[in-house]
């Protein structure tokens, strides 16, 4: 196991920086630190005036360079002005040259300062963070139990009229994306028009205070589209394992219904919808945009939005930090639970 956990952590490191450099290279085309300048420097600035701003600004050095003091592994640039003030990543404005770090990127903890927001970028992902956290931990505690059910009761008795009935509900939930369903939901429970005010269509005062009110309708419109999914895949698996040759031995011995179910069948249905749950976590983290955006609660999903939005690089590239360890992460976790639910699986 630990020899594995090693392989799977230096695969997870070099997938990691391989990822960040591409997006790194993406946010930092010329095109977009051309609006960069423009946007500090003044929109009228000339071609000129936008490459001695990039000079200044350290934008103008080799991009691997870049890439590496954005990580913390090469020393911040420096720069030294007309009238010997010196400037640089590592030097906050007031600070002394001499006392501050050779290095400030990533490993160190610096990354960067939001043009958009002007607040440091770790603060800004780490309130936005907390704020999506809250929200993808309610919908995996609506989601994952009631998927599981669904997905369990549809592949006991396959073929039966609960079997059908819970298959075409979950048909439906997933083939309604977000964007309908919260309509939907707020036309119904939240506005004049059915006379059933029953929750606020806004989240936003959810940031401060969490309600069931003023929380509730974002959550099950998020939960709705992953418990179709998640259920459609443990409805599979059940009915596989219920068919296996060891499941009928145990019926023809004597073991109830119920103890076949919970003792031997469930486990082994569980690996494949495990995996399935695993990655809700990513798709949560990013794919909560729509909902945030429907429902202003400016989250992570939210945040992402507006750093793509208005070129706001070292924000976007804080973001996409966070993704890219989520994902990695996750999916360590679903490789290690593969043995854990069935140890005949090999590691290798």
């Amino acid at each position: 196991m630990a020899k594995f956990l090693f392989r799977r952590l230096f695969t997870m490191i070099a997938t990691a920086l391989c990822l960040t450099f591409i997006v790194f290279y993406l946010t930092n085309l010329p095109p977009n630190l051309e609006k960069i300048a423009k946007s500090e420097a003044g929109s009228r600035i000339s071609d000129a005036e936008v490459e001695s701003w990039l000079q200044k600004n350290g934008y103008a050095q080799p991009l691997l360079g870049r890439y590496g003091e954005w990580l913390g592994v090469l020393p911040g640039w420096t720069a030294t002005a007309d009238d010997g003030k010196v400037t640089g990543r590592c030097i906050p404005k007031g600070s002394d040259p001499a006392a501050a770090p050779r290095f400030c990127g990533v490993l160190q903890g610096n990354w960067g300062w939001s043009n958009v927001f002007k607040e440091p970028v770790s603060q800004i992902i780490a309130t936005r963070l907390s704020l999506t956290g809250w929200l993808m931990l309610s919908v995996m505690a609506l989601m994952v139990p009631v998927a599981l059910l669904i997905g369990v009761l549809a592949g006991m008795r396959e073929g039966s009229k609960l079997d059908r009935t819970l298959s075409t509900f979950s048909i439906a939930t997933t083939a309604t994306p977000e964007y309908v369903s919260g309509v939907l939901f707020i036309t119904i429970f939240a506005s004049s028009m059915t006379g059933l005010k029953w929750f606020k269509g806004s989240a936003t005062s959810a940031m401060d205070d969490i309600t069931f009110e003023n929380f509730f309708l974002p959550v099950l419109t998020i939960a709705l589209y992953g418990i179709g999914y998640i259920a459609r895949m443990t409805r599979a698996s059940m009915t596989e394992v219920m068919t296996a040759q060891y499941i009928r031995t145990a019926l023809l011995k004597g073991v109830s219904f119920r103890q076949v179910v919970m003792r031997h069948a469930l486990r082994n249905a569980l690996i494949a919808p495990f995996t399935v749950i695993m990655l809700q976590f990513p798709w949560l983290l990013n794919g909560v945009v729509i909902v945030e955006t429907l429902f202003n609660y400016k989250g992570f999903g939210w945040t992402l939005v507006q750093a793509a939005g208005n070129n706001d690089i070292d924000l976007l590239l804080g973001c996409s930090v966070v993704a890219v360890a989520v994902v990695l992460i996750t999916q360590l976790i679903s490789d290690v639970g593969y043995a854990w639910l069935n140890p005949r699986i090999r590691l290798s």
